[in-house]
């Protein structure tokens, strides 16, 4: 299966939002009780519409034989308590369960880093549900370490 990573462009928005909602649904559904999961459906168009639009964002599709196989949104942050640190964080990433364990999530990381040291990112940055086990580990694989713990008292 022949995985291809592209850059979304305006007209590949309904495809980014439609991956974005498999997203909220699988996971942070699952995760998280309080998640708006038709929060894409709502406004997924006009925020990915901006972060395209912004140098300091990134919003990849991955592929599979031209399937669409999955999603990733990367931004470039910076941080005034943090001065030099230029923090590339990937806020959002799905391969659809067909397509796991293809290559097609290590294309989408592979992608965002090399855009992150063109734009000299200093670090990187990835949040993932605690009981997401198996996000947990491919973010290991990719050389992700913990650095921030956030506790929730419901």
């Amino acid at each position: 299966m022949a995985t291809t990573i592209v850059e979304a462009t305006e007209e590949l928005i309904p495809e980014l939002v439609t991956s974005v909602g498999a997203l909220f649904a699988e996971d942070g559904g699952r995760h998280d009780p309080r998640m708006d999961a038709d929060w894409p459906r709502r406004h997924g168009a006009a925020y990915y519409r901006d972060v395209i639009g912004d140098s300091a964002g990134l919003c990849l599709l991955a592929r599979a034989d031209g399937t669409p196989a999955g999603h990733l949104v990367g931004r470039l942050r910076t941080s005034e308590i943090r001065p030099g640190a230029r923090i590339a964080v990937l806020e959002s990433m799905r391969v659809g369960e067909q397509f796991r364990r293809t290559g097609a999530g290590s294309a989408l990381v592979t992608e965002f880093t090399a855009w992150a040291e063109r734009n000299e990112a200093t670090e990187f940055r990835v949040t993932a549900f605690a009981a997401n086990e198996t996000a947990i580990a491919f973010y290991r694989s990719h050389g992700f370490t913990p650095f921030e713990l956030t506790l929730r008292r419901a």
